[in-house]
């Protein structure tokens, strides 16, 4: 969902990549649903372990509460998000997830001045 919402929010003026501790190379169902309920289609998504990350080194490292079971990713700043994971939530669980995770990224961008953003994610 984070790299999603934050290629909406950006409007292509980064690139977003997600990856996971434990992936499973599907798309949690529940996710989809409520991306699509934001107008964001992700069914044709996959869960990516660290390994699958295209890049040595970023400008930002985001992580969503996952602690020690972050590998160490080169970044120029790394930022963590305590981010409860959906997995095994129900519909509106998925939501309150969306929703923040939307919150984060449109305040990430204005505080780091990244991007004037616009777009509200619905």
């Amino acid at each position: 969902m984070a790299e999603a919402l934050a290629k909406k929010i950006a409007k292509g003026h980064l690139e977003a990549f997600s990856a996971g501790s434990r992936p499973s190379g599907k798309v949690n169902p529940n996710a989809v649903a409520v991306m699509k309920e934001s107008g964001i289609d992700i069914s044709h998504h996959r869960s990516k372990g660290f390994d699958q990350l295209p890049y040595k080194e970023f400008d930002y490292v985001i992580t969503m509460g996952c602690q020690d079971q972050c590998p160490f990713i080169p970044a120029s700043k790394t930022l963590d998000w305590q981010v409860e994971d959906p997995s095994g939530k129900d519909l509106d669980f998925f939501r309150q997830i969306r929703d923040k995770i939307a919150v984060l990224i449109q305040a990430f961008y204005s505080d780091e001045g990244l991007v004037n953003y616009e777009s509200k994610v619905e």
